[in-house]
């Protein structure tokens, strides 16, 4: 064997599972596509898609690519911290933006300055004809004012 030459380990298919489980439950739980994901960790979408399947393990600056992306601990990633190996549920949540946003974000930005220029000015012309959306009901007066406001009236 050459000194240059790599060693691959095997992979550890029940950790390789516990791994892409966790992962895609923390895609879904985002509501990401796997091409989302993939975007975001800058790797191709097979790529991802193996990973998740429990087909391969990720390099140690990958996995925690991917913890950033998908907002969960290694521990979660890795299942650590549940008897039985399964992912841990992680403790917050952040809420993103709704996918055909992100959609329409990737899109704009394959265009050209004045194409955009163009497209924002269809969107603004868009929402102004748009409905508001309507007002919130005044709130009710908290009742010891009101009872407050009644004795006032009596007694006046």
């Amino acid at each position: 064997m050459q000194p240059s030459a790599v060693m691959r380990e095997p992979v550890d298919h029940k950790l390789a599972a516990v791994l892409g489980g966790a992962a895609r439950d923390a895609r879904l739980r985002l509501g990401l596509t796997q091409g989302d994901v993939a975007e975001r960790m800058g790797m191709a979408m097979e790529v991802y898609s193996r990973l998740e399947r429990g087909k391969m393990l990720p390099r140690t600056q990958t996995l925690r690519r991917l913890c950033d992306v998908l907002q969960v601990s290694a521990d979660t990633l890795l299942g650590v911290g549940r008897p039985d190996g399964a992912p841990v549920m992680p403790r917050k949540t952040v809420k993103e933006d709704p996918v055909e946003l992100r959609r329409m974000t990737r899109k704009l930005r394959e265009l050209e300055p004045g194409q955009l220029r163009a497209v924002s000015r269809v969107v603004n012309a868009v929402v102004t004809v748009l409905p508001q959306p309507a007002a919130p009901a005044p709130a009710a007066p908290a009742k010891p004012a009101a009872r407050a406001a009644r004795k006032r009236r009596a007694t006046g």
